[in-house]
């Protein structure tokens, strides 16, 4: 790079007469030529003649403006679509390097299976980093990350730091367990990724002296600035589980500096991802919001890439930096031309150019729904315990499409069998282990997801190694997870006996192997089967697995019961019950 800087080499491709977004100073460039060499950027200014030799290539831009590749800095990548179908799209979207999340495989593959993984993220035409699980789960025997197997992740290039980690685990809950994991990961020089949602005030403070130094969970414009003034690199989501952006925009009032402020997904839908595509939609949408163009583009490149330390090799267009750039039509139309990744054309004009790499996962990854036998509509059975009021049955009440609050009522009863009852909309809720404790069971009530008939099972519960099932009657909560069980893992609606839909989840119960366009088709034959069984929630999928995510209020369940946001206690069905 640095004789080719100098002219004594020449260089592998010159592009000239760009409008160049410079993240570093805040300015728009013109007439600027970038130089490459190799895999890397030798030289950024306004005379390249010296660099251009008989096997350069050659690129005039005529004007058009280059912004440095975009970064997704918070991502779920172990969910639904396969890694390579992604890469397809998302640099297709001018998106070169990715972040995720690797909670999702590691209660269900343990570190073998969390390798495996990571090794599908490698050799790809586009970076996929991730962060180490500190697991956290509402269910004990899923819980933790032990620190050798932390250290192993953490030796790993390509892991950045920690994943997302609960403040309430963190400050309240689990503070023994955590704060070692933390100085491991501080000690090996990578960094803590937050989860602050609900903390505030000195409950927040403690959060940050932990040494977290993000959080992506702020909603509001008031909530970012807290968490700004703490010193904390705050994520805005735009994607297909939560769109803050908009909201959050508001902070641009308070003049404060967006140095701090990063575009994130959190985690795209495919459907999302190929109707949307990936940052360049929420780079666009920052703009529109009221984000000037070069602040939008810094929060999506510059910024991420200083809060993971990685920006000597991404994040801006500068010598000694990746050739990773995107050519769009002018600083305010973030549509992608031109995409380099590693100095070479991934994509042109919203199409791929290279392939992506097909991971054969190993076959522990691929076998990972363990049932001691299938299961009987027996198994789904409540009765009232003798003693027990029957006016004070815990239910689960799901006030929004993620949210659950504790609800005492009296269920549909059958002398002291309790019921589902669907006319009133209670489901039968059922959490079944599938491989620490496999076939361990937990049957609870929910109030409001609609199902009218039937049962709809999944094996992607969210920070839990569980079979998760709602349904109107046990015969069909019991097909429906036999069903799961039969094809490896997926989503199953199960009707009369009858599987009416079902989406096939082989590498870990959470990723299909379908192209995206038949994995779109099967998600929306089974949304479409959940509306005619009275299903109206926007994303009946994403509702049933999050019944069992210990970063939602307020109320969770898992195969060893019901368990509290607030403190953490794991509870039976009734009033009367003890910590289970």
């Amino acid at each position: 790079m640095m004789r080719t800087a100098m002219g004594e080499e020449n260089a592998d491709l010159v592009m000239t007469g760009a409008r160049l977004v410079n993240v570093y100073s805040g300015e728009i460039l013109q007439k600027q030529c970038i130089a490459i060499c190799g895999e890397w950027i030798a030289y950024v200014g306004t005379d390249c003649g010296h660099l251009i030799g008989a096997g350069t290539d050659v690129m005039d831009l005529q004007g058009r403006t280059v912004i440095p590749g975009l970064i997704d800095g918070h991502t779920h990548l172990a969910w639904l679509l396969p890694i390579h179908e992604f890469v397809i799209h998302a640099m297709q979207s001018g998106t070169t390097a990715v972040v995720t999340e690797t909670m999702e495989p590691f209660p269900v593959g343990g570190l073998p299976g969390v390798v495996d993984f990571l090794d599908a993220l490698e050799g790809q035409p586009i970076k996929l980093w991730a962060t180490a699980p500190p697991m956290m789960s509402i269910s004990r025997t899923a819980r933790g990350i032990s620190p050798e197997d932390l250290g192993r992740l953490l030796a790993r290039e390509t892991v950045l730091g920690l994943g997302e980690s609960y403040w309430q685990a963190v400050v309240l809950q689990e503070t023994d367990r955590m704060l070692p994991l933390f100085q491991q990961t501080l000690s090996a020089g990578k960094c803590l990724e937050g989860h602050s949602a609900g903390a505030g005030g000195a409950k927040l403070a403690a959060y940050v002296a932990s040494g977290v130094s993000s959080c992506h969970e702020p909603i509001r414009a008031e909530e970012v600035l807290e968490r700004i003034r703490l010193g904390l690199h705050v994520m805005i989501r735009e994607g297909s589980i939560r769109a803050d952006l908009e909201s959050i925009a508001a902070v641009r009032e308070a003049g404060v500096d967006c140095r701090r402020l990063i575009l994130v997904t959190d985690g795209l839908s495919p459907e999302d991802l190929i109707g949307k595509g990936s940052m360049a939609h929420v780079v666009q949408k920052a703009i529109r919001c009221g984000f000037s163009p070069v602040e939008a583009v810094q929060m999506a490149t510059l910024n991420v890439a200083e809060h993971f330390g990685v920006d000597a090799i991404v994040g801006g267009i500068a010598p000694g930096r990746q050739a990773d750039l995107v050519v769009i039509p002018d600083p305010e139309t973030i549509q992608p031309q031109l995409v380099l990744s590693r100095g070479r054309v991934v994509a042109r004009d919203g199409k791929s150019c290279v392939p992506a790499r097909v991971h054969d996962y190993r076959p522990h990854s691929c076998n990972s729904i363990h049932l001691p036998r299938p299961l009987n509509p027996e198994d789904f059975n409540l009765r009232l315990p003798p003693g027990a009021n029957p006016s004070q049955v815990r239910i689960m009440d799901l006030v929004t499409p993620l949210v659950t609050r504790e609800r005492l009522a009296a269920p549909a009863l059958a002398g002291d069998e309790i019921l589902a009852d669907p006319d009133a909309d209670i489901l039968k809720v059922a959490a079944v282990d599938r491989t620490h404790r496999p076939g361990r069971c937990f049957i609870g009530l929910l109030r409001g997801f609609g199902l009218k008939k039937g049962a709809f099972a999944s094996s992607a519960a969210w920070d839990t190694s569980d079979i998760v099932v709602v349904g109107a009657n046990e015969s069909d909560m019991a097909a429906a997870v036999n069903r799961v069980f039969a094809i490896g893992g997926g989503f199953v609606v199960s009707v009369d006996g009858e599987t009416k839909a079902e989406i096939a989840l082989p590498v870990f119960g959470l990723l299909s192997e379908a192209p995206i366009v038949s994995l779109i088709g099967e998600c929306r034959k089974l949304t479409t089967v959940l509306r005619d069984l009275g299903v109206a929630l926007p994303d009946p999928l994403l509702t049933l697995c999050t019944l069992t995510g210990q970063a939602i209020p307020f109320v969770r369940i898992c195969e060893e019961g019901l368990v509290r946001f607030k403190d953490g206690r794991t509870l039976g069905l009734f009033d009367s019950d003890e910590e289970a």
